[in-house]
Formats: C-alpha cells, structure tokens, sequence
C-alpha cells in the first residue's frame, strides 16, 4: 500500500517505520474472516440431524471455547451419544470444503496486513481454529504468509478467549512485551481478556456478536466495520 522507503527519502523510511517495535494479534473467525455464517451453519446442519433446533444461547455460550470444549459442551447440553472425536470430525469435515473455497476476508483485511508489514509490525494470528480449518482459509483469502506467529487456544493451555493465555503466547511468539501489542478481536470474552493482559484492542464487528455490541464499544478502545477504518499506527 505504500511505496518502499528510499535511504534518500526520509519522510518515506519515516513511514517504513511507523510500527517498528509494534505487534497486532488477530483473531480470524468474525474478525479477518467473513466466516462466522460458516459455523452457524454447520450448527444447525449437525444439530437438525439429531432432531435438535439451534437454542438462541449456544453461539454465545460456545463462542470463546476451544474446539473441545465446543463438543464436550455440545455434547452434555444435549445428552448426545457421540464421543467429542467424533462429533469434532464431523464438524471438521462439514467446514473444510467451506474454509478453504468459500470464506472470504473481512473488507480491506489483506491491505491492512500488508500495511503493517511493510511500517515494521510484527503479525500473529491468535485463533480457536484448528490447523485443518485455518490454514486453508488463510491461503485461500491470501494471507498466509504475512504472518510471523499462528497460535490457536489449544497450544495456550488449552483454554479458551476467557483467559487471556492465547494472546499472551502470541506475543511471546513475536518477543512483544503484551503492551506493545494491540490485538484485533471480535468478541466481548476476548476483548476483555486482552485487555486484562495490558494489551490494546481493536474490535471489529461481526453479526455473531450484536447482542454485546453495546458493552464491546463501551471496553474496546476502538471499533470497525472495515479494516480501511483501522489505525495506521498502532
């Protein structure tokens, strides 16, 4: 997005160098990726299979459980007979074919990466995805490779976005102290986990989190719809 900096120009190495010593940690579903209508979905697909109609509650409640977490859950909530390996295959099968041909990044996503690149941050993806699901998708949408760091709740302690382990192992991945890093998330739990952390956040709106769209601009230190809207310096 912006032009190389020349050793002649120092305005422009300036700019090269606006995010020098800076990190952004992202999460993916609802936040780069356009793809929480992926899980909806797959929701209502796998529980109308069993006989069960989606409860108003269950996104929200699952919404910063790690993938486990989500079919154990699942699984106690509605008296299921499938063992969570199962019910995890089923729904890692249902959303492959999507994730790596159909999602698409959130608006100006890819540009707002490739910005902080090229001004000196360092990037992380801290994420509920497993491998299977993120990777694909992240390609597909061309991303991929602008990353430094891609850590998922399962490689934080194997908790969830309640806690604030998985942006703290993001930056620890990066050698970023937590206040030099600004996290970019799209739900209220992660939101006030990072910030608990010391770590700045940007919240991006997604459907999935409307109901708490309220309390999100009211603790977030700023909002988008468009990542054309995000800071330029972090």
């Amino acid at each position: 997005m912006n032009d190389p900096a020349s050793p002649n120009d120092p305005a422009s190495a300036a700019r090269s160098a606006a995010n020098a010593g800076k990190a952004a940690i992202f999460d993916l579903d609802g936040t780069l990726l356009d793809s929480m209508g992926v899980w909806d979905q797959i929701d209502i697909d796998s529980l109308a299979k069993r006989g069960i109609d989606v409860p108003d509650d269950y996104v929200l409640k699952v919404g910063s459980m790690q993938f486990r977490q989500i079919a154990e859950y699942t699984i106690a909530r509605f008296d299921l007979t499938d063992t969570p390996e199962q019910l995890m295959a089923e729904w890692d099968d249902m959303a492959r074919e999507a994730y790596g041909t159909m999602v698409e990044a959130k608006p100006h996503a890819r540009e707002y990466l490739e910005h902080l690149k090229a001004t000196g941050a360092k990037l992380a993806v801290a994420t509920s995805l497993p491998p299977s699901l993120r990777e694909p998708a992240m390609k597909h949408v061309g991303i991929f490779d602008l990353f430094d760091a891609i850590v998922s709740v399962d490689d934080a302690n194997d908790v969830g976005k309640d806690r604030p382990d998985v942006y703290l192992l993001a930056a620890s991945r990066l050698g970023m102290r937590p206040e030099d890093c600004t996290v970019f998330e799209d739900i209220l739990v992660g939101i006030r986990s990072a910030k608990s952390a010391g770590m700045g956040v940007w919240a991006m709106h997604d459907d999935s989190s409307d109901r708490d769209w309220a309390e999100i601009c009211d603790e977030a230190d700023g909002v988008l719809f468009d990542f054309a809207e995000a800071p330029r310096t972090l």
